[in-house]
């Protein structure tokens, strides 16, 4: 029988929009995020099934952050990311990572103004005169190729492959000692970085599980693993690390990948097979094919962030976002140098400030640039990377491009509205050191607060400084004395009516515990199951002008840090009160702010 056969061509769609996201990992998510909260018709393109980049379900890191697992006091990361993780401890309790998949998509599906590509691998770039036009993308699973119009775009892929297709000038690699004067670097610049790991998880089946390992797996020993401590048998090793030596962590990523595999299966094998480490009953019941990599191109910007900055903790007048990840730098050849420790740790004393010149392309006027690929040195990168630090510095992105796109300018000009910009991330919970509010109510006009009872060090007047986390020095909050049976209130009364068109009320979710998913039981165990106790669950909110109530919210069941709270119109008020019934299960209230805007 004879045949009839048509040439099949792929659908084409064009899409125009104000801004295009390219990478949907945890900078890319909160960038787009942020900037479709601000009113902005945002794109974002995502060749993978799943968000979140390395935390995904596909690679499985846990979120690492300037909190350094908690051993660094009141330092974790808040905003979008706090938001994101606070809905996946109360819906996740039990730490799943295909529940976790479905929190973060269920939050980019949802949110207005945000167009979400997934599956969509960018393929070209357009450009003219040092500004992008658009970019193509190919939908794997549709067929569907897309060309996507827009004024500014983030590359968030974290190869910054949006930005090298463009032409932006990049790094890649050490520099030696004599290009940013650091003195942890070495004496002459390389083309080598950090390589890429699998991860794996096991689990006791309660019964002998034999392993035979393939063929083609490596072999290993207690020797060739002294430095790798692998004790902890039921999660992956992120020292199973491989690349950026002799191979380029981009162009052979699938070689890599393949060596890795091979390697995860001959630790294993050893671990089962080799000595006795208690692996009887073990099954690996997951294991990664997706590498997690960490380092390849980080762009130029207009200041490039260096380890002495990450030491010095400078002040910046333009800083945005901020790190405090220890300066980690993994070693070079990673498994294969079996003599060595597999990174090499400088701690640092304080967070450090992360300024907004790093967070756009130098010479690329509408891109910019985020994720691991920030402008940044090596050394400083090896703090940089981790992807509590990316996704504060996404959402100022994403601010900032809102920003960009209401003053009609470029990412580079933004500098001239950075007081906006900072006080715009501030409002949404974002930590910048040394900034302060100076936008709400509550801070800049008179007012006197008062409470039913608190704790010496924590008393009402707290809630006036403008910082949302405790220090060594103050509390910069409210904690009552316990829970009475009625509630314990916090009120504020200004001398006279403010115009109020929001009410924003940052509880406290405890900043010095983690509360990111994991794989690591070590990890977990340091963890509270669930929602924070600390966080304040059931209370009511009410506006007054003289002894009418104007307004009032009846909350209950919350699980958030920050709760936004908007009038219909602007409305004059002179008092506001706070009733709080109940926690999440803490013993005493605890209110970090009450703005008024």
């Amino acid at each position: 029988m004879e045949q009839e056969t048509t040439r099949h061509r792929m659908l084409e769609k064009e899409i125009i929009c104000q801004l295009a996201v390219v990478g949907g990992g945890l900078s890319g998510l909160c960038a787009a995020i942020e900037a479709a909260r601000e009113g902005i018709d945002t794109v974002l393109v995502h060749n993978r099934p799943v968000l979140g980049g390395n935390a995904s379900s596909e690679i499985r890191m846990h979120i690492c952050g300037a909190d350094n697992h908690g051993g660094r006091p009141n330092a974790r990361e808040t905003g979008i990311l706090e938001e994101l993780l606070l809905e996946n401890k109360h819906f996740n309790p039990e730490n799943s990572y295909a529940l976790f998949d479905m929190v973060l998509w269920g939050k980019v599906t949802s949110q207005p103004h945000l167009t979400v590509l997934f599956n969509t691998h960018m393929t070209e770039v357009s450009s003219e005169q040092e500004e992008i036009k658009s970019i193509r993308a190919i939908q794997m699973t549709s067929e569907t190729a897309y060309v996507i119009y827009a004024k500014l775009f983030v590359d968030a892929t974290g190869d910054g492959t949006l930005g090298a297709l463009a032409g932006a000038r990049f790094m890649y690699g050490r520099e030696g000692k004599n290009i940013f004067g650091e003195e942890m670097a070495p004496e002459e610049s390389d083309s080598c970085t950090m390589g890429s790991s699998l991860m794996f998880t096991a689990k006791d089946m309660g019964k002998r599980i034999d392993f035979q390992k393939p063929d083609w797996a490596y072999s290993f020993d207690e020797n060739s693993l002294a430095n790798r401590d692998h004790r902890q048998i039921s999660s992956g090793y992120w020292w199973i690390e491989l690349g950026g030596d002799t191979k380029n962590t981009i162009y052979h990523a699938e070689e890599i990948r393949d060596e890795l595999v091979k390697s995860l299966a001959g630790v294993w094998d050893h671990i089962k097979n080799g000595a006795d480490h208690g692996a009887e009953n073990y099954l690996i019941d997951w294991m990664g094919f997706l590498p997690g990599k960490r380092e390849s191109r980080r762009f130029v910007g207009d200041y490039v962030l260096t380890a002495n900055d990450c030491i010095g903790h400078p002040a910046f007048y333009d800083t945005v976002a901020y790190g405090g990840w220890h300066i980690d730098n993994h070693i070079v050849h990673g498994l294969k140098t079996a003599e060595h420790e597999p990174t090499t740790y400088y701690n640092l004393e304080e967070v450090y400030a992360i300024p907004y010149r790093a967070l756009y392309s130098q010479n690329i006027k509408n891109l910019f640039v985020g994720g691991r690929a920030i402008s940044c040195s090596h050394l400083a990168f090896a703090s940089s990377r981790v992807m509590g630090t990316c996704a504060v510095a996404g959402q100022a992105i994403g601010k900032a491009a809102a920003l960009a796109i209401r003053k009609d300018c470029m990412p580079r000009e933004v500098l001239n509205y950075i007081e906006l910009l900072q006080q715009g991330l501030i409002r949404d919970d974002c930590f910048l050191p040394g900034v302060k509010n100076e936008n709400s109510l509550t801070v800049i006009r008179p007012c006197a607060v008062k409470a039913t009872s608190w704790q010496p060090g924590f008393e009402p007047e707290e809630i006036k400084t403008g910082e949302y986390r405790s220090n060594q020095v103050r509390s910069h909050c409210w904690k009552s004395n316990g829970i009475s049976g009625n509630g314990e209130y916090l009120e504020i009364q200004f001398t006279e009516p403010v115009p109020a068109s929001e009410v924003r009320v940052i509880f406290d979710s405890n900043l010095s515990r983690e509360i990111t998913i994991s794989i690591s039981e070590m990890n977990l165990a340091n963890q509270v199951k669930g929602t924070p106790p600390e966080l304040v669950k059931d209370y009511d909110l009410e506006l007054f002008l003289g002894n009418e109530r104007i307004a009032c919210w009846e909350q209950r069941g919350n699980y958030q840090r920050l709760n936004i709270f908007s009038l219909e119109k602007e409305t004059l008020c002179d008092r506001v009160k706070l009733i709080c019934y109940n926690t999440n299960g803490g013993e005493d209230i605890t209110v970090f702010g009450i703005d008024i805007y």
